[in-house]
């Protein structure tokens, strides 16, 4: 369960769930009989099998393929074929050995994708849950106009766990409903600050859209990291 911190209008904070919002598909993939099939991930080899580990053990590419074709030394019985229930990434070094230590940089390029600067890589501090609770910052937008301006890439269902929260949460719904307006949040002190979910993770600008329906009600925090703007007197994103 994922929580944030967030202030009303009146600056009050809470921190009440969230939850990703997932539309569930139309297109049901079958197999040519009408039943579900069944998505596995199946081992091909290790890294002792792989190509630039077996190069290394014949003079050319010539002998090599020659004993492919006569030894198989690609595949392992024992081991080719078996499912795969879960998996982790892991970073390698040039010698095919796991590295321990990785220091990411940034590369800056310029707009012919020419690296123009590297520099140290820093992380982004998650601030959804800090003591400077994510802001109501006031600045609204009509819905229409925040559509044509903004690409929304996630959403985040706000819900409550309490009778307190649902009061908190169910008159910022009914504020952004009687308004028909998406409302800007903020990160830090001061709510200027976009918001970032996990530790290096992307930043995001965050709108509030609320829906009321008698005694219920639906919170939903849009992210955008992508602004359309108009470019010349034609106009364009």
């Amino acid at each position: 369960m994922r929580t944030i911190n967030i202030t009303n209008e009146k600056k009050r904070d809470a921190q009440v769930c969230m939850e990703a919002l997932k539309k569930p598909s139309s297109i049901k993939r079958v197999l040519e009989n009408g039943e579900d099939y069944l998505n596995i991930k199946v081992l091909k080899q290790n890294l002792a099998l792989a190509f630039e580990t077996l190069s290394n053990h014949y003079a050319d590419l010539k002998e090599m393929g020659q004993s492919i074709i006569e030894n198989d030394p690609e595949i392992d019985m024992e081991i080719t074929g078996r499912f795969i229930q879960k998996t982790y990434r892991l970073w390698m070094t040039a010698e095919n050995e796991i590295a321990y230590r990785v220091n990411f940089v940034e590369a800056v390029c310029g707009p012919d994708g020419s690296e123009k600067e590297r520099r140290e890589l820093k992380k982004k501090q998650a601030n959804i849950k800090t003591e400077d609770a994510v802001k109501w910052t006031g600045q609204s937008f009509p819905i229409e106009e925040a559509l044509r301006n903004f690409v929304f890439c996630k959403a985040y269902q706000l819900y409550h766990t309490s009778g307190l929260t649902y009061d908190f949460l169910y008159d910022m719904a009914k504020q952004l409903h009687k308004t028909k307006s998406l409302m800007r949040l903020g990160a830090g002190k001061n709510g200027k600050e976009q918001l970032c979910f996990s530790e290096g993770g992307e930043k995001y600008h965050g709108f509030l859209e609320g829906r009321t329906d008698g005694d219920k009600y639906c919170l939903i925090l849009h992210l955008t990291n992508m602004e359309l703007k108009a470019t010349g007197k034609g106009g364009g994103a």
